[in-house]
């Protein structure tokens, strides 16, 4: 998700490294703070293989300013991360909002739309945080006030993106 990121806000045009790690700490969260030792050697990747470029020139009380680039190999990349996008990055709710603030930059609305369905058929399957066996417990199933909450808050939230994502995608059926 950091080189998603990175790649992704490079997008929007060039970067100092302390912006970009700013507008990567706004977007995953004050909680999931990114570290220079996690920043650095991603970019240290990402230059390294083509998809972004460092621009150095003055900066304050003689430091050295840094600024990132996107080249088209970068563009290139991130459209392939979107499009491909599958698994955890559709699964897990953090990663997903990640490719979720990037879409846009994917060319093509159908390619857009294919991630959206991915995440609307993952979001229409049973699923809960507590099982009786291989059982999905349900809300009313749970006499723990505060695991039944988790399950009542986790169903509003997923019936809220389920219903943005049917009218995004023009389809009107819900599977709740």
């Amino acid at each position: 998700m950091i080189e998603l990121m990175i790649l992704g806000f490079l997008a929007d045009g060039p970067l100092h490294g302390y912006e970009l790690r700013r507008r990567m700490e706004q977007l995953h969260g004050y909680a999931r703070t990114i570290s220079d030792g996690t920043l650095y050697p991603a970019i240290t990747r990402l230059v390294a293989d083509g998809s972004i470029t460092r621009e150095t020139g003055p900066g304050r009380a003689g430091a050295q300013r840094h600024t990132l680039h996107l080249t088209d190999a970068g563009r290139a990349r991130l459209t392939q991360r979107l499009r491909d996008a599958a698994g955890h990055d559709i699964t897990d709710g953090h990663r997903f909002f990640v490719v979720l603030a990037f879409l846009s930059k994917l060319p093509g609305p159908a390619d857009r739309d294919a991630v959206l369905r991915r995440r609307l058929e993952f979001l229409s399957q049973p699923a809960s945080f507590f099982y009786d066996g291989d059982r999905p417990l349900r809300a009313a199933d749970i006499a723990d006030p505060y695991r039944r909450g988790i399950l009542l808050s986790a169903r509003a939230t997923s019936r809220a993106e389920r219903a943005w994502l049917r009218e995004l995608l023009g389809t009107d059926t819900d599977t709740d």
